[in-house]
């Protein structure tokens, strides 16, 4: 019996053992297991009487009554260790938790606080889900230059305080994804990314919205191979092995898109393939954005059997798709196509889009199909969508080229009704020509006054143009006036670039 008992003692210890290692808070493990805060030998009994106060008065009176136990009781502020006491004893009520540190920090003559109190309640918020307001106690803590003494990589430093307070506070492991996340909303990069590194040296993935997140964030900021290398730092070798976190088809659309944007397309169709190595099955963005690669390369044919793929594999087409397929075969002025695709969005319910209407105007256009151009103009003005500058411009450019300038100037002059609207100084350039053309040359000096209203000198062109209307009407005089003017404007301008320089 004895060697029986002595053997099931083994045992139990063994299976306690692999208990622990079992346990993801190993990973943060300290010299104590206990999630208890540990005893203060300064004031021993302040600690139980304010979390008795907090546990078990009604809420309206407690914080006057904690006023004044504080003051009377202590003759310097509670210390951070104390707080930290009183607050993973109110851990169970995170909500209380927070209030008490609000009331701190609204009556710092009561209490001081540093990296490790203000860890404890990101902790507590944490562990009970409150990841908001847990992100807004670490940006508080980012804001206050005093908890770093004096400086130095601050994200670095709340991590490790985290990192050795997690135990103790019972914390959940997204509390440094929180941290990460925060760290990325107040544009510190190099931070999240060194923490990221941190987390991967002890075996710890972030996860994968945090990683993503931070992918997104460097490909926007610092660009798309900077991305990239944070993407292959991030997820690293274990995606090869199978363990780790792995990228998802979020993932990969968000380097595809970042080295679409910086014209790095060759990249794009790489990163389409190791999407499909990764085994993640594209969705309609990531099928937009080959599609636009294709489209810009003058490879149609290709974007449109990548867009009957989607067909096959029951992919259904969002507006961004549309965006690009229509854009494509308007750029080649394939309108016909193109229409037929804008009509296909109409019966699957999706509303059209102002890019939508501005790639038909400007595909018409380009066509010299102006009257078409026009109708879509009008009817993307009866939807409420305001026209970029450079649609307008290719609106002005088609009539102007059909001998209707009355009807290119009212177009302009409509459209610039619209406070938001700047439109282009092509446009003017466009129509004081045409103007010109026709000898009109008092409607070309009233256009090309608005032109200046609207901020746009006059350059070498537009004296050009002008001085080639009055010769063509025979008004030599005011062409040699013009000539002077325009050589007196040209010196002015050379002067100040060389004073400037």
């Amino acid at each position: 019996m004895l060697t029986l008992q002595f053997q099931w003692q083994q045992n139990r210890q063994i299976l306690n053992q692999l208990a622990v290692l079992k346990n993801p808070t190993f990973l943060f493990s300290s010299s104590s297991s206990s999630s208890q805060p540990p005893p203060d030998p300064d004031q021993p009994s302040l600690v139980s009487d304010v979390v008795s106060l907090l546990t078990h008065r009604r809420s309206k009176s407690r914080w006057t009554y904690l006023r004044s136990l504080l003051s009377s009781t202590t003759t310097t502020a509670l210390t951070p260790s104390q707080f930290s006491q009183i607050a993973l004893h109110l851990k169970s009520n995170p909500h209380l938790a927070l209030r008490f540190f609000h009331f701190t920090l609204t009556n710092p003559s009561l209490c001081s606080h540093n990296l490790r109190s203000y860890s404890t309640i990101i902790h507590i918020l944490s562990r009970a889900r409150l990841k908001t307001r847990a992100r807004i106690i670490i940006r508080s803590a980012f804001g206050s230059p005093a908890l770093f003494d004096g400086g130095g990589d601050a994200p670095v430093k709340l991590f490790e305080v985290l990192l050795r307070t997690y135990r103790e506070c019972d914390s959940a492991p997204f509390v440094f994804d929180l941290l990460i996340k925060s760290c990325l909303d107040l544009k510190k990069i190099d931070g999240s990314i060194q923490i990221a590194r941190m987390l991967r040296s002890r075996g710890i993935s972030p996860q994968i919205g945090t990683c993503n997140a931070l992918v997104s964030t460097v490909l926007r900021e610092k660009g798309c191979f900077a991305g990239f290398g944070v993407f292959r730092e991030v997820f690293g070798e274990e995606v090869k092995i199978g363990g780790g976190v792995r990228p998802n088809v979020h993932t990969f659309n968000a380097l595809m898109a970042g080295f679409y944007r910086d014209g790095e397309i060759e990249m794009v169709e790489e990163l389409w393939r190791e999407m499909e190595r990764f085994g993640c099955v594209p969705n309609a963005f990531s099928y937009s954005v080959l599609i636009a690669v294709f489209c810009d390369g003058g490879k149609i044919r290709e974007a449109l059997k990548l867009w009957e793929e989607m067909g096959v594999k029951g992919v259904k087409p969002d507006l961004v798709a549309y965006e690009v397929i229509i854009g494509g075969f308007c750029k080649i002025g394939e309108m016909e196509k193109a229409e037929d695709l804008f009509r296909e969005m109409g019966l699957c319910e999706i509303e059209g889009s102002c890019v939508i209407y501005e790639h038909l105007v400007k595909g018409y256009s380009d066509i010299g199909d102006v009257d078409s151009a026009i109708l879509v103009y009008k009817d993307m003005s009866r939807k409420g969508f305001r026209a970029e500058a450079w649609t307008v411009e290719a609106l002005v450019g088609g009539l102007c080229a059909k001998k209707r300038v009355s009807e290119a100037l009212d177009l302009l002059r409509v459209a610039t009704t619209d406070v938001l609207f700047h439109p282009s100084g092509k446009s003017y350039e466009i129509l004081i020509m045409a103007l010109c053309e026709d000898g009109k040359m008092e409607e070309a000096l009233k256009v090309q006054a608005e032109m200046v209203g609207k901020g746009f000198e006059p350059n070498p062109k537009i004296y050009g143009t002008f001085i080639r209307g009055y010769m063509k009407l025979g008004n030599e005089e005011m062409a040699a006036i013009l000539r002077e003017e325009m050589s007196e404007t040209l010196k002015q301008k050379e002067e100040v670039v060389d004073h400037t320089d």
